[in-house]
């Protein structure tokens, strides 16, 4: 690493591995030798069509993504698609049951953080007439009712019997808490409470975790999306997985009384047009490629997986060792953390400034939890290797020993 670089703990736009930030710099001056930047280039010459297609085969591949899904690169961000999902799946459920009354259709969220609890509140807004239903408020179930602290358990749910989509965020990257990969854990994603005789019209935000490991039972999903500045590129491109039966004619749902959809917003022209109906983002999907190429070359999922899985511990086995000597408090509760953005406090008059200014000293930067939450917020996204890792909890380990208890110990 360049000695005036930081280690970026930065929950997004995040780190990006140092060797494709090099070799992006020199496509922004001749991109594949065209004598073009990737900046400049024409997004329709048949150099960048290539590039595109090829950025698709390999998030295929890697992510085993089947051919009944259709791959799309958008703008945006989440907060497009928290308008997206709603107006496509609504126009759909209009399309497949042109005769039910608009407040018989529902609308199923399950809220376990800050972005989940904003889809729904979109979804209120773009209802038109139709119900939301709150499968679950994980709020409910913390000590003081307000905190997103835990993944519910599965009696918990409550889902609707034909709902025109259930939406869940896979990992929440403000409160620090993730659904399971483990199907036998009480914290996993409620599979097993779904309907199995039909396509399931489910929706996943992986913003925070697409590609850091594999997703439980994709090709059961309607829509996955996840935007590229946490595990994948620079801010600025949004990728979608969407299954066939949800490329919709909008139109023709409209005219049957459902919400016109704006063009930017509808899945079928992105579909039609290769994604291009639009000038895509073209420079960040030119970093995405570069980054899926190099997680290919280290072995994919599977790798970053495992080294994912080791980087979490240590960091949450730190945290734990703060707590026990009354120096760190976890803002998660055991079974529901995220393996990507890891919440805590440090306790005490002063403390959280003192182990911020200490990180920061030791060039351990992006370390502050986001404004709604407070604490420390580490996020371990891709990028961020094991021996960046090791040294943050070297780090937190020497201010455990230096700092004085503020509470009695939890052993």
């Amino acid at each position: 690493m360049s000695s005036d670089r930081v280690i970026n703990f930065g929950a997004g736009p995040s780190a990006l591995p140092e060797d494709v930030l090099l070799e992006a710099g020199s496509g922004l001056l001749n991109f594949q030798n065209t004598g073009i930047g990737i900046a400049e280039i024409s997004h329709r010459s048949k150099e960048f069509s290539a590039y595109l297609a090829s950025v698709e085969s390999e998030i295929r591949q890697q992510l085993d993504v089947p051919p009944t899904h259709h791959i799309l690169f958008l703008q945006g961000g989440g907060t497009a698609q928290f308008s997206a999902v709603v107006l496509n799946m609504l126009a759909r459920h209009k399309l497949l049951h042109p005769d039910i009354p608009d407040a018989d259709r529902t609308l199923d969220y399950v809220i376990t953080g800050s972005w989940s609890k904003a889809a729904a509140a979109e979804a209120v807004r773009l209802a038109n007439g139709a119900t939301v239903n709150i499968a679950v408020d994980a709020r409910t179930l913390s000590a003081d009712g307000k905190s997103f602290d835990r993944i519910p358990p599965h009696n918990t749910y409550k889902f609707s019997a034909d709902p025109a989509l259930i939406y869940y965020c896979e990992n929440e990257t403000v409160s620090g808490t993730q659904f399971s990969s483990d199907a036998q854990s009480p914290t996993s994603f409620p599979f097993d409470l779904l309907p199995t005789n039909k396509l399931l019209p489910l929706v996943a935000d992986y913003s925070s975790s697409f590609m850091s490991r594999p997703i439980p039972r994709l090709a059961d999903h309607a829509i996955i999306y996840a935007g590229a500045q946490k595990n994948l590129g620079p801010a600025g491109l949004t990728i979608a997985i969407v299954r066939q039966d949800c490329i919709v004619d909008v139109d023709a749902a409209a005219k049957l009384g459902a919400t016109p959809v704006p063009i930017g917003l509808a899945y079928k022209p992105f579909v039609d047009q290769k994604s291009m109906p639009n000038t895509p983002s073209v420079f960040a999907i030119y970093v995405t490629g570069l980054v899926l190429q190099r997680n290919k070359k280290l072995g994919g999922l599977k790798y970053y997986e495992e080294v994912n899985g080791r980087k979490q511990q240590k960091v949450y086995t730190v945290v734990q060792e703060g707590a026990e000597k009354g120096i760190l408090r976890p803002f998660v509760q055991p079974g529901s953390g995220s393996w990507m953005n890891i919440v805590f406090e440090v306790i005490g008059e002063g403390a959280e400034k003192r182990f911020l200014e200490g990180a920061e000293a030791r060039g351990l930067k992006g370390l502050k939890g986001h404004r709604s939450v407070g604490g420390i917020r580490v996020s371990l996204y891709n990028a961020i290797t094991e021996e960046q890792t090791d040294k943050l909890v070297e780090y937190i380990r020497e201010f455990i020993a230096q700092e004085k208890p503020a509470l009695p110990s939890t052993r």
